[in-house]
């Protein structure tokens, strides 16, 4: 008991460590040390991202890290040499004098090592008291503020009420506000009028269109195949519109993340929950592949790759052929992991996708069409003894003939005539049986319509073992495995309940969405609530998204991190919750405006001291497009549709056009999210501004500057046309002097009033089309138009 309270007092006395091995030193070390001494190679014996061997002898006998001795490090005199064989790291820049103090003290300090930040459990951390109050609006603002403080830096100033309402309706809802709706928020000084106006935007249905999109990402949502034939995924539709409901409905995410896992294995699923199991057939599928079983194995790696990334922030799938070179998952542990899908019948086969098509008519319409069927098959297969009767009547050359037709339907046909001449006594019965027949297929017409999803249909109650494939090579298995999860979450192997009666599937896929969507699952709630934050702030707390492993970025502040996974799971997995206490922070409400102490210091503005500037994504600036010139069409959900491409575009296909439509002109002015998503061919003005590859899952987008995207803003068909709509529009408010078209042509698509630089660069540009390229009147201002819509102040938040 003595040596018990020894140990206390002493760590009570012991200072707390003011370098964190996960927050300061192995960023510093990823980047110079680790890739000759790290997880994948140890030159020389050393291995700097674990202690045992970095605190040992290296093989030159020397000790590269000595806890509390700087002086004795061999690391530190390695850094300082100026020997050009012996100074490290040999190649690139050396260490930052401000980088080589952060491992100094660390190593004065004792050398602490942590474990890797993700895979250790939530912790519940108190929010920080910085020095400063006052600033901090809720708990996020303490854990931003202490950061900062200890950097000695501030925090921005609040922006402007202009910059938050545009800011918020984006992030929200994808869309701009009008002029009106700006200075009604300006003139609400009720202390309360921003949170009123969160709380409005998070109840729009335009909510659940701009946050369901970033999910679909995620996902690698797309209505086709790819390969070349692209062919159309039936239904794929009712995955995206599931996904936008979940958004606009805050579905609790734990749910959200079960239903689309194991939405047909759960207890009395619905049509909603089956629509959800579309998640596993959104990849690309060969309809003729050179090699059938490999195929159906780089489906079930698309699987866990996806999952992998998108609900755990893992890379499960770098184990395939050999154990992960990083982080700690075996390859046994892949087709552990493999193993909670196996017995899920592949998309489809060649000529039929029926695997992937599941039916969701309530009962009463499956039972009609099923009496129907039943009366069909019965007046079929009389008619056909009939017929097999009359071929027995035919010579035998001829009979032998009409035996070659195999399908029922066509032999009956050919033998429709001759049924009164070889057997006339089942004749009249035959004419009869024909009549009854016209009567069922036109019944049929009245019948209700039966219903299908792009979901998973055919499941084993008992798979076939998993094997480990040596190599990743199908064709050569090996050792059986069991499901089981990544071996870092030091989990006993899940128990899979035996199947009941009646039970269709293994079950498996159930257990592991349990297990994902767990208040106990240490990686979901911290990759979801990161996602959060991402796309509120512009960047993750985590910036690979998709990466917790040791080969992505480590937060820039993990205790919020942790503060905020904790509140998430609470709160029970509500999304809006998050969203407005992220929205309600003083953090969230900066300046987006730069500083040059900020600026100089912290340049990549990871400890959040101003807010991120951001351009628009591709949507917004098509739908943005669509709701200034007035013609954004408000139509939600069901088919998707298709724009206009040119014929250029289109010629790059195989077949050109094949699988495109034509939607007519009110359909082409819905939201872009209901676009048409054809992998081979991405609609090209979301392709410009950076729409995602579909193949694989996209934790984040790229932004881009680039010519295409100049060029397609003027040149374009879409951009001029909408342009020129932009110009009715102001016609007809019955504007007609240049000035006064200019202002209303500047209230509609900057949402403020026109100031006097405005009217004079519009006129001086219209005067000068006019006058130096011979354009009328009317058409000098359509590209008055145009250019308002390239203009940055469209196109850029803050």
């Amino acid at each position: 008991m003595f040596a018990v309270c020894t140990g206390l007092a002493q760590a009570q006395d012991e200072p707390e460590a003011t370098v964190k091995f996960n927050r300061d030193v192995k960023p510093i070390l990823a980047k110079k040390c680790f890739a000759c001494h790290g997880p994948g190679s140890q030159e020389g014996g050393l291995r700097l991202d674990d202690r045992e061997v970095a605190t040992g002898e290296t093989d030159s006998g020397e000790i590269a890290i000595v806890p509390g001795k700087v002086e004795e490090s061999e690391l530190i005199r390695r850094i300082l040499s100026e020997d050009e064989f012996e100074r490290m790291p040999p190649e690139g820049d050396p260490l930052k004098p401000e980088e080589l103090e952060v491992i100094k003290t660390w190593i004065n300090e004792g050398a602490k090592y942590q474990g890797h930040w993700a895979f250790e459990p939530v912790a519940d951390p108190e929010p920080p008291k910085p020095e400063h109050e006052g600033w901090a609006l809720n708990p996020i603002d303490q854990f931003i503020l202490a950061r900062l403080e200890e950097a000695g830096l501030e925090p921005n100033p609040k922006a402007s009420k202009r910059t938050l309402i545009r800011r918020a309706y984006y992030n929200l809802t994808g869309l701009p506000p009008t002029k009106e709706e700006i200075e009604a928020f300006e003139a609400d000084q009720s202390p309360d009028a921003y949170g009123k106006l969160i709380d409005r935007l998070l109840a729009s249905e335009h909510y659940g269109e701009k946050w369901g999109r970033h999910w679909l990402d995620l996902v690698r949502f797309a209505e086709t195949n790819s390969y070349e034939r692209d062919g159309v995924k039936p239904n794929a539709w009712k995955y995206r519109d599931y996904v936008i409901r979940a958004f606009n409905e805050n579905k609790p995410y734990d749910q959200f993340v079960l239903e689309q896992l194991a939405g047909d294995e759960i207890e009395n699923p619905t049509p909603e929950t089956i629509i959800a199991t579309g998640y596993y057939r959104l990849g690309v599928w060969d309809d003729e592949p050179a090699d059938p079983l490999l195929h159906i194995y780089d489906q079930y790696d698309d699987l866990i790759t996806t999952t992998g990334k998108a609900f755990l922030a893992v890379t499960v799938n770098c184990a395939r052929c050999h154990d992960h070179k990083i982080d700690p998952i075996t390859q046994a542990n892949y087709y552990e992991f493999l193993s909670f899908f196996k017995g899920m019948k592949p998309y489809g086969t060649r000529g039929s996708v029926a695997f992937s098509q599941k039916e969701i008519s309530g009962s009463e319409i499956i039972s009609a069409h099923e009496n129907h069927h039943r009366e069909v098959r019965a007046v079929e297969d009389r008619m056909n003894q009939i017929v097999r009767a009359a071929i027995e009547q035919l010579p035998e050359e001829e009979r032998k003939e009409i035996r070659k037709e195999r399908d029922r339907n066509r032999r009956r046909e050919k033998m429709d005539e001759r049924i009164a001449d070889l057997v006339p006594n089942d004749a009249s019965e035959y004419r009869e049986l024909k009549k009854q027949m016209d009567g069922l297929r036109e019944k049929e017409k009245y019948l209700p319509a039966r219903e299908f999803a792009l979901a998973v249909n055919q499941s084993d109650k008992k798979p076939e073992p998993t094997t480990i494939m040596m190599r990743g090579n199908p064709h050569v298995p090996g050792d059986v495995v069991e499901p089981g999860f990544p071996k870092f979450f030091n989990e006993p192997k899940p128990e899979i309940p035996e199947p009941k009666d009646g039970q269709e599937t293994s079950g498996r896929r159930l257990v592991l969405a349990k297990w994902i969507a767990s208040d106990k699952n240490m990686m979901t709630a911290r990759v979801m609530v990161n996602r959060i934050w991402q796309f509120q702030f512009g960047r993750g707390i985590v910036r690979t998204s998709s990466n917790f492993g040791q080969l992505g970025t480590p937060p820039t502040h993990p205790e919020l991190l942790d503060w905020l996974a904790t509140e998430f799971v609470e709160s029970g997995w509500d999304i809006k919750h998050m969203q407005k206490l992220m929205m309600l922070s003083a953090t969230y409400q900066m300046s987006s405006d730069g500083a040059e102490k900020g600026l100089a210091q912290d340049p990549g503005n990871d400890l959040m001291w101003r807010f991120n500037s951001r351009r628009l994504t591709a949507e917004e600036v098509r739908d943005s497009i669509l709701l200034v010139n007035g013609r954004l069409n408000d139509k939600m959900y069901g088919h998707g549709f298709y724009p206009k491409i040119s014929d250029e575009v289109m010629a790059g296909q195989s077949k050109p056009g094949d699988g495109w439509g034509n939607s007519s002109y009110e359909e082409q002015a819905r939201r872009a999210v209901y676009i048409h998503v054809k992998r081979s061919l991405v609609t090209p003005l979301l392709s410009t501004f950076d729409f995602p590859d579909t193949d694989a899952p996209c934790e984040e987008r790229f932004v881009t500057t680039q010519p295409a995207q100049a060029l397609g803003m003027i040149n374009g068909f879409f951009a001029n046309q909408q342009a020129e709509e932009l110009a009715k529009r102001v016609r007809e408010t019955g504007a007609t002097t240049p000035e006064d078209k200019i202002r209303e042509a500047i209230e509609f698509t900057m949402a403020r009033e026109a100031n006097d630089r405005d009217v004079k660069v519009g006129i001086s540009l219209m005067n000068d089309l006019q006058k130096d390229h011979g354009l009328d009147a009317e058409r000098s201002f359509d590209l008055y138009c145009l250019m308002l819509i390239n203009l940055n102040e469209f196109f850029f938040l803050d």
